[in-house]
């Protein structure tokens, strides 16, 4: 007997007990269900839940495997095993098995954290509610290791993931109903609950911590050192790397966000299969860019001097802003999300813009978090529903007026 006709049978064994969700949660993720509708109205389509969380995971699949290479080099680079990268995107100094398997062995651990402890969430609850496990974990639980660093450890991932389902979206009801991004809510707890693993020159490099750790037990070593673009310009320090490293990922980061290359791939992916928004895609990017020419022109009038320590980040070239950090990942992947997002297609447009907007204004005016994009994100997830409201409203208002000039 098959696997699928095993859990087929344990379906129907168990229906209408605790245990029923589980077992039809295995079934359908695996399977094509066999249950059919007999009467009514039927609309036949290719895509479903599972199928669009499968289509953005796919999307972020190249960002994964390049940050386990990224891991890697950057370790080996720390070390001093390895020479800088200096002959483009398909450098031999980067795609080497040893890169790879360094970040493989940090990487995989948390993505079996985050699927496994989140998805044990959903099961609990989906018991608990006696409903249907939702998909909606599917991306969330990719998204998590690619946006927190290499060297967190798994405990603390462990709690942030059981925090943000729990009070990001169930307590809301559940995939669909959430007011804030899951994922983002796992990263802000993080960042709250424990800063110093979310910040800083050495939660970046794969055994920058435990290298620290040795050298203040009393080992003879060198330190390691792998600061954020973003917090060296925080802290008015000289960038090392050069645009090209930073718009193809040879730098220090979070997992997923490093190469702006592969993430607008993901984009334009995303797009194509009409799951990510180009308008909140775009919109946001408008929003950076306005942002950054207006710090640029106040730096070129002289209003800000190399004596303020805002002055580093708002020099910054306006396009740079787009290319470092997490800007480009958190406006492709999570600013996109269809459920926290602005419905709208006009609110998609201003919803997009206040994010690239407040995020560049955050980087620059808190040197202590020069990422802003997760914080933005958030608001504006907050503020959405207000956003689509008013947009509805003058949509009515304006049918109204159409219909008193026909009427008259």
């Amino acid at each position: 007997m098959s696997l699928k006709s095993n859990l087929h049978n344990l379906k129907e064994k168990y229906k209408g007990t605790k245990m029923a969700p589980a077992f039809n949660a295995l079934h359908t993720f695996l399977y094509t269900p066999n249950d059919t509708t007999h009467n009514g109205t039927h609309i036949k389509a290719a895509d479903d839940l599972k199928r669009t969380m499968n289509t953005v995971i796919m999307a972020m699949l190249p960002c994964l495997i390049f940050g386990m290479f990224n891991a890697g080099y950057q370790h080996n680079l720390a070390v001093g095993d390895i020479q800088a990268v200096t002959s483009g995107f398909f450098s031999s100094e980067f795609w080497t098995l040893d890169n790879f398997m360094i970040g493989f062995w940090k990487i995989i651990p948390l993505v079996i954290v985050s699927y496994g402890v989140g998805l044990g969430v959903e099961f609990l609850f989906a018991i608990i509610k006696k409903h249907e496990v939702e998909e909606g974990y599917l991306v969330t639980g990719m998204l998590v290791p690619l946006i927190v660093p290499i060297d967190i450890p798994l405990w603390m991932l462990a709690i942030a993931v059981i925090f943000g389902v729990v009070i990001g979206k169930e307590v809301f009801g559940g995939t669909g109903m959430n007011i804030l991004n899951p994922a983002l809510t796992i990263r802000a707890f993080l960042f709250f609950a424990y800063p110093t693993w979310m910040s800083g020159d050495k939660v970046w490099v794969e055994g920058a911590v435990e290298r620290t750790n040795q050298i203040a037990a009393g080992a003879n070593l060198d330190a390691i050192s792998g600061e954020t673009i973003l917090g060296s310009l925080a802290q008015g320090k000289e960038i090392a790397y050069s645009v090209s490293d930073m718009f193809l990922g040879f730098i220090p980061g979070s997992i997923g966000e490093t190469s702006t290359l592969l993430i607008i791939l993901g984009g334009l992916f995303l797009i194509f299969t009409k799951i990510g928004s180009w308008r909140i895609m775009l919109s946001s990017v408008l929003g950076a860019i306005t942002m950054g020419l207006i710090f640029n022109q106040v730096v070129s009038a002289g209003i800000i001097t190399e004596s303020s320590k805002f002055y580093a980040l708002m020099s910054t070239p306006f396009w740079h802003h787009l290319i470092i950090g997490g800007f480009a990942f958190g406006v492709v992947f999570m600013a996109t999300d269809p459920v926290t997002a602005s419905q709208t297609n006009i609110g998609k447009w201003y919803y997009g813009f206040f994010i690239g907007f407040i995020s560049i204004l955050i980087r620059v005016f808190n040197p202590a978090y020069p990422e802003g994009v997760m914080l933005a994100i958030l608001l504006m997830n907050v503020f959405a529903p207000t956003i689509d409201h008013y947009v509805i409203q003058g949509n009515i208002k304006q049918r109204l007026k159409r219909l008193k000039v026909k009427t008259a």
